[in-house]
């Protein structure tokens, strides 16, 4: 049975019994990504899913900084699951987000799966990319981070126009140019910036899914085989698009619940 909470602004949705399984989605996303995980996991897991704050068309624009991102998934993370430990599930933005989370509070994580982010503020992984690279991360973000500026009807079909072109998922009538505030505060430093945001390094057991077909990483080489060399980490490629869980929904849910089970 479904149900549905209000938490700090914020509408959870929790389905199954068992361990917690909390998922958090990236830009131009919503809680239904997760359609496919939720229908799978719900059978042994406790699948908790919500739309990201600043993501939801039919609440008020808002951008929304580090300290109060986290502040929400702590709260909302507390209240589905105040005596046991979480494992994240985690895509996109949803993966800055919740390392930064679990970098604050390691003792409420017992697991990680990241989808297709991995150290993407790391020196290694700026190190790694060719000015083509960088010229095509700057080109679509500071179309987002432009969006997201304009607002209204323009920055709207803005935002919906590079959706189409990067192959997302979601449904036009659900993506707007505010979910364009996180590429805003990236590059131009506003509500308080990120600059504070730390490097993904997991102590915890990790599950790092990756991409194959994209035209770059989100991950330098070095990070994922360090990861890798650790027994209870997994870190598989999948041939896929950057929405790993959708276009290799079967392949990569058989090998996440394999792992979690493990």
């Amino acid at each position: 049975m479904k149900k549905q909470y209000s938490i700090a602004g914020v509408d959870v949705f929790v389905e199954g019994e068992g361990e917690t399984i909390v998922m958090v989605h990236g830009w131009p996303d919503t809680y239904r990504i997760w359609a496919k995980q939720i229908n799978f996991f719900k059978k042994n897991y406790r699948c908790v899913y919500f739309t990201f704050p600043g993501f939801d068309v039919t609440k008020p624009r808002k951008a929304y900084s580090l300290v109060e991102t986290t502040e929400i998934l702590r709260e909302i993370i507390d209240q589905v699951s105040p005596d046991q430990k979480v494992n994240l599930m985690l895509h996109d933005w949803g993966c800055f987000f919740g390392y930064q989370y679990y970098m604050q509070y390691p003792n409420r994580v017992a697991r990680i799966i990241g989808i297709d982010i991995g150290d993407a503020r790391s020196g290694d992984f700026v190190r790694s990319l060719t000015l083509k690279t960088k010229a095509m991360i700057f080109s679509y973000q500071m179309t987002l981070a432009g969006a997201w500026k304009l607002g209204g009807v323009a920055g709207d079909k803005m935002a919906r126009t590079m959706a189409k072109a990067l192959g997302a998922h979601a449904d036009p009538q659900h993506i707007s140019s505010d979910m364009g505030y996180p590429y805003y505060i990236q590059w131009f430093g506003s509500n308080g910036s990120y600059k504070k945001a730390k490097n993904i390094r997991p102590e915890c057991p990790m599950f790092f899914a990756y991409a194959k077909r994209k035209p770059f990483m989100f991950h330098s080489q070095k990070w994922a085989d360090a990861l890798a060399t650790q027994p209870q980490n997994q870190v598989v490629e999948f041939n896929s698009g950057h929405w790993v869980q959708v276009e290799a929904a079967a392949d990569f849910n058989q090998q996440v619940g394999a792992w979690l089970a493990s």
